[in-house]
């Protein structure tokens, strides 16, 4: 049997800047030259100020859990073992990410719960983030 292959982002422009960092084990996010606001996900100008004028920074790596769901039944045939927890992170920059759970019990996972990025490997040309308990957020 094949398996079958994971659904992937599209790696063009910004995406593909934010993804080659995440290669390198390195987390870094925008942050607006003008107003010093950062930013995720990756765009070309500040929400804030409207500035076309940022800079890529690198990240803390930690934060603390803002919200996740849980994940009960296959939707996509890559994404086999279920359940799973998909997490929204409140990193210490201020911006919020989605990553999956790594090294904790389903049932440990609790609100404002400290967490640190950690890097996954897929293939060659894609990285992607998970966190894991840890760090002092």
């Amino acid at each position: 049997m094949t398996a079958v292959p994971r659904p992937a982002p599209v790696l063009e422009g910004l995406t593909s800047e934010f993804y080659g960092f995440l290669g390198r084990e390195e987390l870094r996010f925008q942050r607006c030259a003008s107003c010093r606001e950062w930013r995720h996900p990756p765009r070309a100008r500040c929400r804030s100020c409207g500035s076309e004028d940022w800079t890529w920074e690198r990240s803390s790596g930690r934060g603390v859990v803002f919200s996740w769901t849980t994940v009960h039944q296959v939707v996509h045939p890559a994404f086999g073992e279920v359940p799973y927890a998909v997490l929204v992170v409140e990193m210490d920059e201020g911006v919020r990410m989605i990553g999956g759970l790594a090294d904790l019990e389903l049932a440990e996972l609790r609100l404002d719960l400290p967490v640190v990025a950690t890097f996954e490997p897929v293939d060659e040309s894609l990285t992607l983030v998970r966190f894991r308990p840890g760090g002092d957020a």
